[in-house]
């Protein structure tokens, strides 16, 4: 700062200029006011940056409107439009996150119908560290299906009913989180999708069973569906509704599998629920 500055800021600070200057315009319109009987709107606005400026120096919340009245209004307009700024005239199109104008343009063409199209290559630097892309194969390989699937208890074990699951099932969510329709539609896509759904705590409902899709029974940790009214494990419940899978044609439920059909995997965590002794083995 100059040394003149510092003389005029020892009597007046210089950071209420723009207060002062407001004040000064207040003065001068509202003599033209008085005099000629125009300019009125001029001395109200002038008027309200000056209570503005007494409002800023009495609060206590925000220093630099403390510091800097009516100015320091700026600082918190410039701030709320920063992103505004930022997106319109600083970042490139292929710059920002998560998604980039571009990216984001994309996703309201396609949206509005409109063509979506780039000619002529692209705008990434495809020479650009960690870029990443994939290249067409002269020689691909035929997948014999979509449908991947890994076998639980196939061959080499002791297994006698092996169960081909889906690497996409529907991961647990009870009942009781859940409503009627909401089970019965995600049964539904399990038994269309050929894949999996977990009961989630809270047993086996009639609704789980409407649709027929593969079930994995999840008992842990109390028990759910297979247990006494002392709270103990019930084997005789866990046997009846066990008999579930298609290879078994016994049990009391057995006309249910073969009318709506249905894998079902017993899930059994770890604590090996329902099929431990008493060390827990």
């Amino acid at each position: 700062m100059h040394a003149w500055l510092h003389r005029i800021d020892n009597h007046f600070p210089v950071r209420y200029t723009v207060w002062l200057a407001s004040a000064v315009g207040l003065l001068l319109f509202a003599f033209t006011f008085v005099a000629f009987g125009i300019g009125g709107i001029g001395a109200l606005f002038f008027l309200g940056l000056v209570l503005l400026g007494f409002r800023d120096t009495r609060q206590t919340r925000h220093s630099v409107l403390r510091n800097y009245p009516v100015i320091g209004h700026l600082r918190f307009l410039l701030e709320f439009i920063r992103p505004e700024m930022r997106q319109y005239f600083i970042e490139s199109d292929n710059e920002a996150a998560p998604f980039s104008r571009q990216q984001r343009s994309l996703v309201y063409q396609r949206a509005k119908g409109d063509p979506d199209k780039r000619p002529f290559g692209t705008q990434l630097d495809v020479h650009a560290s960690g870029y990443e892309w994939i290249n067409h194969s002269m020689a691909p390989t035929e997948l014999p299906t979509h449908d991947f699937r890994i076998t639980i208890g196939g061959s080499g074990t002791s297994c006698t009913q092996p169960y081909s699951a889906s690497i996409f099932n529907i991961s647990a969510m009870s009942f009781g989180a859940l409503s009627a329709n909401a089970v019965l539609a995600l049964n539904g896509g399990a038994k269309r999708g050929g894949f999996a759904h977990d009961t989630g705590e809270g047993s086996i409902s009639e609704h789980h069973r409407v649709h027929g899709g593969d079930l994995i029974w999840e008992i842990g940790s109390g028990y759910f569906g297979c247990r006494n009214a002392d709270g103990s494990f019930s084997e005789e419940r866990f046997a009846r509704r066990g008999n579930f899978f298609h290879d078994t044609g016994e049990g009391s439920i057995s006309k249910w599998h073969r009318e709506r059909g249905g894998d079902l995997v017993w899930e059994i965590g770890s604590g090996y629920f329902g099929c431990r002794d008493a060390q827990g083995r």
